[in-house]
């Protein structure tokens, strides 16, 4: 039901992805930053790096939109538009949403940055369907989307969302909802995501908390691609994230994620990711918890899963990282699924398949890596942070 839009720049080769992305993490890169007001914090993460040390972050906002890496690195969000501050927690007209809502800002046709004027938490009465050119904002305020259905980017492009709290997500549906100011219709009944891709491309979600929702905490679906998932924290949740609508869906096969730097924790039981057709880089994430797998998938995806650190549950059964989906080992063997410099504890185990070629890899990492051995740094600070304004966030 919504509208198509023109995205704003290309999908790129994985080739180019990863000579754009090696480049922004050299010394001359940051050092150009610097010179332009971004100061290196010298973490070794470099999207936080790229912002969090500046104590004037709440005057300098659309800055983040340059600190993306991996695949969804070109997501503009809102960094072209005016400032848009939700005044209104509530939601009570999806068709007809009160100026100052969060719902009617997100619709708004032109480019639009969204920032919350305090705390607040908002039950959403119907899926938040969001317009192309959008950035949400949480930073310097407690915000929790909760309790009711909650966001989808449904063919849309250039979608940044950041330092919110996401949970408690139920279904909605069988109603109308607005997704711009010229069109609203019919929605079918939601899968209760947390955040849900449909059709999206060029898409960031990064410092977000996310929780107990009713599907998947983060799903990528029909065609979407160019997307980068970042510096999340995840925990009590069973499917935590799918990647890919179904294995005879072949237009996926373009899907391409970058996921990096998330705390897996508490309460996880599986899909961190589950992963079908496209390219997906899993790089210095921190697993912490899982009941039955932390990465699979089905139909033939290029995993590639680089300098995490997984911790095995204490079960004897579940210790492996892996799960091969929906095939016999005669298929899945030579599916191309690698594991290079991550850290294996209690006991946890890859099973990798394919030709291990690395040039089958290189081609297509969206990250250069960092040792394994710092993941508990690079993803300290994972999930909605506590940013004040005058100081560092």
């Amino acid at each position: 039901m919504a509208p198509t839009f023109v995205f704003s720049s290309p999908v790129q080769g994985p080739d180019q992805v990863v000579q754009q992305v090696n480049e922004s993490i050299t010394n001359a890169t940051m050092a150009k930053r610097r010179s332009s007001g971004f100061l290196s914090c010298g973490t070794g993460n470099p999207i936080d790096d790229c912002w969090r040390c500046d104590p004037h972050w709440e005057k300098n906002r659309r800055r983040l939109a340059d600190c993306a890496i991996g695949f969804g690195k070109h997501a503009t969000g809102g960094r072209d538009g005016k400032i848009y501050v939700v005044t209104d927690s509530s939601d009570h007209d999806p068709v007809n949403p009160k100026p100052g809502t969060l719902r009617h800002a997100v619709i708004q046709d032109e480019p639009l940055w969204i920032i919350f004027a305090r705390d607040m938490k908002i039950k959403l009465k119907e899926e938040l369907l969001m317009n192309s050119f959008k950035t949400i904002d949480g930073r310097g305020a407690d915000v929790h989307i909760a309790g009711g259905p909650c966001i989808t980017v449904q063919y849309v492009t250039n979608i940044i969302i950041h330092g919110i709290n996401i949970h408690d997500c139920k279904r909605g549906g069988n109603a109308y909802v607005r997704d711009s100011p010229s069109h609203y219709g019919w929605r079918t009944i939601s899968d209760g995501d947390g955040v849900s891709i449909f059709g999206g491309s060029h898409v960031w979600v990064d410092h977000c908390s996310l929780s107990n929702c009713n599907d998947g905490m983060i799903d990528a679906i029909h065609g979407s691609t160019a997307i980068t998932i970042s510096n999340n924290y995840l925990t009590h949740h069973n499917k935590v994230m799918l990647l890919g609508h179904s294995d005879t869906y072949k237009r996926d096969k373009n899907m391409q994620v970058t996921i990096a730097f998330n705390h897996f924790g508490e309460g996880l039981v599986q899909r961190m990711p589950r992963c079908r057709h496209g390219y997906f880089h899993v790089v210095n994430n921190d697993y912490t918890h899982w009941e039955m797998y932390a990465i699979g998938g089905s139909a033939d995806p290029t995993i590639n899963s680089q300098g995490n650190r997984f911790l095995a549950p204490n079960d004897a059964d579940n210790k492996e990282v892996t799960k091969h989906e929906d095939a016999p080992q005669s298929q899945w063997k030579h599916w191309n699924w690698r594991s290079e410099g991550d850290l294996m504890l209690n006991g946890a185990f890859f099973t990798a398949s394919g030709t291990g070629a690395s040039s089958s890899y290189a081609k297509a990492s969206s990250l250069g890596a960092r040792p394994s051995s710092v993941v508990s740094t690079l993803t300290a600070g994972a999930g909605a942070l506590v940013c004040k304004k005058g100081s560092r966030c």
